[in-house]
């Protein structure tokens, strides 16, 4: 599994992630299991949020309950987990007293004394600065919460939060995967009359969060679209598996290390966000760390995903 030092931080990360949102109904056995078989793939970073599961607060609660964690355990791993829905409503809410309020839940579910990594979950448009800085520093001076980030931002979001926050932001969480890749469809078609793919989402976010150190997590990395379904095996994608099948094949892994891969590949140093509860397949995409895709072979699943390259 490659690690590195995440910037802004003092971890020592994984470039994949297991994402924990759907452990709500999960036993005790099943949750142990699986972190487990992440733990032996070399994951140790794990991703929650306050609106995960059928409650509040539900499956930062079920990852607790499941695992006991001793304070020796606890040091070996890194939590995240985010702030900011108001699933009820629904709508975001970035005021000082939601976000503390949240964080506090949060400590508590868990088990734990502190949060790694708390993210903003979606952006709020309400979002008044200083009262996010005033947050950030009570719950660092409290020692609450060591670093900050944010998830779904653009440039000018984040920027507009720095105008405040003195804390780095050491982190974006976005959708990506080859078939959902915004992200950096558009730069490669930049000035393309009539293309599609040359329209800007995203205003330039992966080179924005490349020259300010700031991780791109990359969620749904195996979804076609926006929890559309997978890609991977899909008759929608025919040219897309046929690439990867044979790309397994040359590296000796499964199909979900290539698609993992090709995120891995990518120089922004990003992490992959796994979110599925199969043992097996979280063993599979954990295969995808390291493997040295060629640019040729990077641009093939690209094109085969639909992409275009001028």
């Amino acid at each position: 599994m490659k690690t590195f030092t995440l910037p802004g931080t003092e971890l020592t990360v994984p470039n994949v992630v297991l994402g924990l949102m759907r452990i709500q109904e999960k036993t005790d056995e099943e949750v142990r299991t699986l972190v487990k078989t992440a733990r032996d793939a070399g994951i140790s970073f794990f991703d929650h949020a306050d609106v995960y599961g059928s409650a509040l607060h539900g499956c930062e609660t079920r990852f607790a309950e499941a695992m006991q964690l001793t304070p020796s355990e606890r040091e070996e791993i890194v939590l995240q987990t985010k702030a900011g829905i108001v699933r009820e409503g629904p709508y975001f809410d970035f005021s000082y007293e939601h976000i503390v309020e949240s964080v506090n839940g949060s400590l508590a579910a868990l088990g734990t004394d502190y949060i790694d990594i708390l993210l903003l979950h979606r952006p709020d448009a309400l979002v008044e600065p200083d009262e996010v800085a005033r947050a950030f520093d009570e719950l660092q001076a409290a020692g609450k919460v060591r670093s900050f980030g944010v998830s779904n931002h653009t440039p000018g979001q984040i920027e507009l939060l720095r105008k405040s926050v003195t804390q780095p932001i050491v982190a974006n969480q976005l959708q990506l995967s080859v078939t959902h890749a915004p992200l950096v469809a558009q730069g490669v078609a930049a000035n393309m009359q009539a293309l599609d793919q040359s329209i800007s989402r995203d205003s330039g976010t992966l080179d924005y969060c490349r020259l300010h150190d700031i991780t791109v997590q990359a969620w749904s990395p195996f979804q076609a679209g926006f929890f559309s379904g997978t890609f991977l095996g899909s008759p929608d994608y025919p040219e897309l598996n046929a690439a990867i099948d044979r790309l397994a094949a040359k590296y000796d892994v499964p199909a979900i290390a290539i698609a993992t891969a090709w995120i891995t590949r990518h120089p922004a140093q990003m992490q992959v966000v796994l979110g599925t509860t199969t043992p097996e397949r979280v063993a599979g995409a954990a295969q995808g760390s390291d493997i040295p895709l060629t640019r040729a072979e990077w641009y093939e699943m690209y094109r085969a995903a639909g992409y275009t390259v001028p």
